[in-house]
């Protein structure tokens, strides 16, 4: 087996885990009305339950990362996965409101640590010419279950949304399974915790991460309401609108895979800065293409590869940048992944008197073009003054 080919197979079980995190995160979008009328509650109510794991996980994920940064990530992960297992688990046994919502606080906490430890582990074993690869792998979890895993869990949940849950809390041992067996231990560079929480204090670290609120609020504008954007193209039919958004996913795994190898072979912030600019020209179209079925489907696979490009080459600088604090960065850079789909969101929903669903992608387009300007002030940033750690980062 080549270099590659072994790198890849220790990373398989990392990327299963962040499938089942990305699974758990998206599917009760889809479930909300099995989980309304299961649990007594209103439709609304139930939509908390996703607020709930948002808030939860963007809150943890950056604490944990710190707490566990010196240790050993085999052990940090198996970990994570029990307490996300038990998550689920809890979520699909619950009879009451308030138990599926503590249980759903139970698995947010453990999906953050996740993700920080898998993208950690990722980037500790994958030499520095492969790093880019070896994230968009662990990534390719997440993307995979935007194409595949939303809407298996919504048809599975069709006849049972518990059993979706537990589908999840399964792929979650699986995932542990294959960490206990194949991943070696993986211990980062030691440092005291005030030396793993300094990157914090950085302007430019701060400014990264706002890069990646902006870029999933660009996405998440229009995305959150895109069954209603596409009304258009679909006539109201849910199978057509499950076919146009497998082939976003589709998209959103090519771009992925492509930010791999470019953040590898190319400055990691130009990629970033191209995905953005491509994504903004991409948006900008929308409302002249998504009126008919094929022009909405060639489009929104243009949209999922540009917006997926600037995920990976954003861990891949903060990885660069701080080595020894990677988790608490990695942590707060997935925390900031949810703050921009809330924030996308939030202001897509805002807008819904002013401005039709079909032209929300006119917001989004504006809205990449902030996330644009403010990466081009993080690289002169990096430049003009940060430190040489922060120059090579971009």
């Amino acid at each position: 087996m080549t270099a590659e080919g072994l790198m890849f197979k220790l990373l398989l079980p990392l990327a299963l885990g962040t499938f089942a995190v990305g699974t758990d995160g998206f599917v009760i979008a889809g479930l909300l009305p099995q989980i309304s009328a299961d649990l007594g509650v209103g439709v609304s109510a139930a939509g908390q339950l996703i607020t709930v794991f948002a808030l939860a996980f963007a809150v943890s994920a950056p604490i944990l990362g710190a707490m566990t940064s010196s240790m050993d990530l085999r052990t940090v992960l198996l970990l994570a996965l029990a307490t996300f297992v038990v998550g689920n688990a809890g979520t699909a046994i619950g009879t009451t409101y308030g138990m599926v919502v503590g249980a759903r606080i139970v698995t947010a906490v453990g999906a953050g640590l996740i993700g920080a430890a898998a993208f950690s582990a990722a980037a500790a074993i994958a030499p520095e010419e492969r790093r880019g690869r070896a994230l968009a792998f662990v990534m390719g979890g997440l993307t995979l279950a935007i194409a595949f895993g939303l809407p298996a869990g919504t048809l599975i949940g069709g006849a049972d949304w518990r059993l979706t849950l537990w589908a999840v809390a399964g792929l979650g041992v699986v995932a542990a399974v294959g960490i206990a067996i194949s991943l070696p231990r993986i211990s980062l560079p030691v440092d005291s915790l005030r030396a793993r929480l300094a990157p914090l204090r950085e302007t430019w670290v701060f400014e990264m991460l706002i890069v990646t609120v902006m870029t999933l609020a660009g996405t998440h504008v229009l995305y959150t309401y895109i069954s209603s954007a596409l009304e258009g193209a679909t006539a109201g039919s849910v199978g057509v609108l499950t076919v146009i958004l497998l082939a976003w996913g589709v998209g959103n795994m090519i771009g992925n895979i492509a930010a791999g190898r470019l953040a590898d072979r190319y400055p990691p912030q130009w990629v970033v800065a191209g995905g953005l600019a491509a994504a903004a020209v991409v948006l900008a179209i929308s409302p002249l293409v998504i009126g008919t079925f094929v022009t909405a489907t060639i489009w929104v696979v243009l949209w999922g590869v540009c917006v997926s490009l600037p995920v990976v080459p954003q861990q891949s600088r903060l990885v660069t940048h701080a080595p020894s604090a990677s988790a608490v960065l990695l942590g707060l850079n997935s925390s900031s992944i949810y703050v921009g789909i809330a924030l996308g969101g939030a202001l897509g929903g805002l807008l819904q008197e002013r401005v039709t669903p079909d032209r929300l992608g006119l917001v989004a387009a504006g809205v990449s073009v902030v996330a644009l300007l403010l990466n081009l002030g993080t690289i002169r940033h990096a430049t003009s003054g940060a430190p040489s750690v922060s120059r090579a980062a971009g």
